[in-house]
């Protein structure tokens, strides 16, 4: 009876070591299968490196510095297109004011040729002519605070920039070339010309060189 129970006893034991193996057989498996399938997920995960040559790097800096240069060529032509359109603009309001100013200037010129003779007015004419060149003082007034001033001719040398000659004069009292009369005023904006003076130019007498008369 002993023996039989010794048996079973070394029976069970024998059973217990081959479930033991077989367990941590089946826990190395499980391990061994667990880390090759992590092993594929863990070389998915490494960055990719890419490399560029110096030849690309070269171009791709070529191609950046042609882009700047168009832009800024671009932005040049378009700041030069914004100051020519800005000057045309001024250039055609200027024009435009100064065809203006020119109409007012004969009606001016009108005015003053009237009020010269005011003197032999009689008193109640001279009344509204007073009156008048009030309103002809306003008017030059308007004029000078836009620039326009009359220019002075009278003994200046003649010049085409600023003189229409209408008549030569002989004369020994100003040098041949001198302006000698202004029958029409001359006016100016700035350096810009609105009308020139029509003006009689004195010339040598017959006989006498210009070193004569001087």
């Amino acid at each position: 009876m002993a023996k039989a129970d010794n048996k079973n006893h070394e029976k069970d034991e024998r059973e217990m070591d081959n479930g033991n193996a077989e367990c941590a057989c089946s826990h190395e498996c499980h391990a061994d299968q667990g880390e090759a399938n992590a092993s594929p997920q863990k070389e998915e995960a490494e960055p990719k490196v890419i490399s560029i040559d110096e030849k690309e790097i070269e171009a791709l800096r070529r191609d950046a510095a042609d882009n700047k240069d168009k832009y800024l060529r671009i932005l040049a032509e378009s700041d030069n297109q914004r100051k020519r359109l800005q000057k045309e603009r001024q250039e055609l309001i200027q024009y435009a004011i100064q065809n203006v100013i020119a109409d007012f200037l004969n009606p001016i010129d009108h005015m003053e040729n009237a009020l010269k003779f005011k003197d032999q007015m009689s008193p109640e004419v001279k009344g509204w002519a007073l009156g008048f060149e009030m309103i002809l003082n306003q008017f030059k007034d308007v004029l000078a605070n836009n620039g326009v001033i009359p220019m002075t001719s009278v003994g200046t040398p003649f010049d085409p920039h600023f003189h229409e000659a209408i008549e030569m004069v002989e004369t020994n009292e100003f040098a041949p070339g001198t302006v000698v009369e202004e029958n029409l005023k001359g006016y100016k904006m700035g350096d810009k010309v609105i009308r020139p003076a029509r003006v009689k130019v004195a010339k040598a007498v017959n006989g006498q060189t210009s070193e004569q008369t001087e």
